[in-house]
């Protein structure tokens, strides 16, 4: 399932995109599947995961409709989940970072209900639900933690349909912005000096802004001081601010 790059994948253990890497070792087992698992579980666990080479920008992990098979974790880089509507449109439906597991949407009905891209460099670990299914009867913790993470998503999607429906372009921009701060926090990433993978068409496709709104935003929060913003670098200056500013709506 995991899409091979044309390159391989980098031997330097210390790279975020080594594929040798395993869940004991890596950085975010502490907010990926192995949360909940002590040692000797996570060694189990280690043993369903497949780990392939890199994906490269704009590569596909999985496409809409396709059979659904695993779940995914975003080791490095970043991946974006879209749909299609009926006329041809791309709709962002979310956006992944490290640590983040996507490919759930694809329980229910057994295919994927949105398609996934590397929005830059990404490796990707594949974990067969399967094997999940099967490894969760022999560790409940594991079992109990993959529902939250089903609850979790469950309710960012409630929580994304009514920041699009029903608030402000400055609340949608700073709620999105207070999320990918908090994000890199659970991280251990600062909170403050945030690297936005994303286009701002692809953040104004999520939001339902149009990009000339989105920039617009940006410009607005930084000529208050709460932000400052070059290119996809992004400090925040004042997230009280825009955590109230977030909150407006709610």
């Amino acid at each position: 399932m995991i899409a091979v790059s044309e390159h391989n994948a980098p031997s330097d253990k210390h790279c975020p995109h080594n594929a040798a890497i395993n869940c004991a070792s890596c950085r975010l087992s502490a907010i990926c599947l192995p949360l909940a698992l002590a040692q000797d579980e996570i060694v189990q666990l280690d043993e369903i995961v497949q780990r392939g080479r890199p994906l490269q920008k704009g590569q596909h992990l999985y496409r809409e409709n396709d059979h659904f098979s695993s779940v995914f974790a975003v080791r490095s880089g970043a991946v974006k989940a879209y749909s299609m509507s009926d006329s041809g449109e791309e709709q962002v439906t979310g956006f992944y970072l490290p640590g983040e597991i996507l490919g759930m949407d694809g329980i229910g009905h057994n295919r994927y209900a949105s398609s996934a891209v590397a929005m830059e460099v990404s490796a990707i670990c594949e974990i067969p639900f399967a094997n999940i299914e099967d490894l969760s009867g022999k560790l409940p913790n594991m079992q109990k933690h993959f529902f939250k993470l089903l609850s979790q998503e469950i309710v960012e999607d409630q929580r994304h349909i009514t920041l699009v429906s029903k608030h402000t372009a400055e609340e949608r921009l700073a709620s999105l912005i207070v999320s990918i701060s908090a994000r890199n926090a659970r991280r251990n990433l600062s909170p403050l000096n945030i690297r936005l993978p994303m286009s701002r068409t692809d953040i104004g496709n999520f939001l339902g802004l149009t990009i000339e709104t989105v920039s617009r935003v940006f410009s607005r929060f930084a000529k208050q001081g709460l932000i400052e913003i070059d290119k996809k670098e992004l400090v925040v200056l004042d997230i009280d601010a825009l955590k109230h500013i977030a909150s407006l709506g709610h």
